[in-house]
């Protein structure tokens, strides 16, 4: 297909892929470092618990913070490596086939979906707000919404070219907007804002 967008280096994905990869990455590790305490010693004092409503000792202790049977973190330290090689690869030049970038939008997908159950999880179900695991969604949510823009306005997803173009100088705005959204969430649920006076 004759079109400059499939030949071009998409700089600003690329490195938003290594910069976000590489943030998940550490939070990921820092995560798994803090279990690995707790497992040590369940009463040891997590350096990521501030307050009742900010820890990650309440999040990696429940059953939501081993969904598949180990701890989360695992899937973070394993999962967030494929961004930042993508990235690094772009940036070097590599030119990935369609069905690669399909299969990589469908592991952000899942990426984000699963971000949003524990989202919700860590707000309404254990009501507390994790610092580590909110690095980790501040960096799976635009990842997402930039390799989604990227992939429609260069024709990977089939159609879509035209709405990924016009959706392209908003990759910034969409991410601020939702991170609002999870703010607004967590305000609302667990007065977030009234908890610090």
């Amino acid at each position: 297909m004759a079109d400059g967008t499939r030949n071009r280096t998409p700089w600003l994905l690329a490195s938003a892929l290594v910069v976000l990869g590489l943030i998940g990455w550490i939070a990921s590790v820092a995560l798994a470092l803090e279990k690995f305490v707790v497992l040590a010693d369940p009463d040891a004092a997590l350096s990521c618990d501030i307050s009742v409503l900010v820890q990650c000792g309440k999040n990696l202790g429940s059953w939501q913070g081993a969904v598949f049977g180990f701890p989360n973190p695992v899937l973070g330290v394993a999962g967030f490596v494929a961004p930042i090689v993508v990235g690094a690869g772009l940036l070097a030049g590599a030119r990935f086939a369609r069905w690669f970038w399909i299969a990589f939008q469908l592991g952000l997908t899942g990426a984000l979906v699963f971000v949003i159950w524990l989202i919700s999880q860590s707000i309404y179900v254990l009501g507390t707000l994790c610092p580590w695991c909110m690095v980790v969604w501040s960096a799976t949510i635009p990842m997402f919404i930039s390799t989604l823009v990227w992939n429609l306005s260069s024709g990977h997803l089939g159609g879509g070219r035209r709405l990924g173009r016009a959706l392209s100088p908003y990759v910034v705005p969409l991410t601020i907007a939702a991170y609002l959204v999870i703010a607004l969430l967590a305000q609302l649920r667990l007065d977030v804002i009234g908890s610090l006076s």
